[in-house]
């Protein structure tokens, strides 16, 4: 049997997520940040989905999203309904989970070749 190495057909692939850290690429980040198939924003600044607002979102709406993922680290966090409202009434879908399950989620649709960005929030400092 061969095998053949499939590469994504995009210039940003998430490999995995966690509360404090995230493989894009070969690149390890441990501050939080936004990425689409084509585009990877560092340093976004939000530190906690739950007082997320409407403007926190300008860097992912800027990106053209048919879909936006939050990851909202560690466990499952839900942003305010006006930051839901944000984008539903752009006719924008939205979808919050724990990093993990946003970073597989991510990989699926973007290899769905649909237009999802994403925006991971990660924990810093000590425990």
């Amino acid at each position: 049997m061969q095998l053949n190495l499939e590469k994504p057909d995009f210039d940003y692939f998430l490999r995995g997520a966690d509360g404090r850290t995230a493989l894009v690429n070969d690149r390890r980040l441990t501050r939080s940040f936004v990425i689409a198939p084509d585009a990877l924003v560092e340093d976004w600044p939000v530190a906690d989905i739950a007082a997320l607002r409407a403007d926190d979102l300008d860097a992912l709406l800027a990106l053209s999203p048919e879909l936006v993922l939050l990851g909202s680290g560690r466990v499952q966090v839900f942003p305010p309904a006006e930051v839901m409202a944000a984008c539903l009434s752009r006719g924008i879908g939205l979808e919050t989970m724990a990093n993990d399950a946003a970073a597989r989620t991510y990989h699926v649709l973007a290899g769905e070749g649909r237009r999802v960005v994403a925006g991971f929030v990660l924990e810093s400092g000590e425990p």
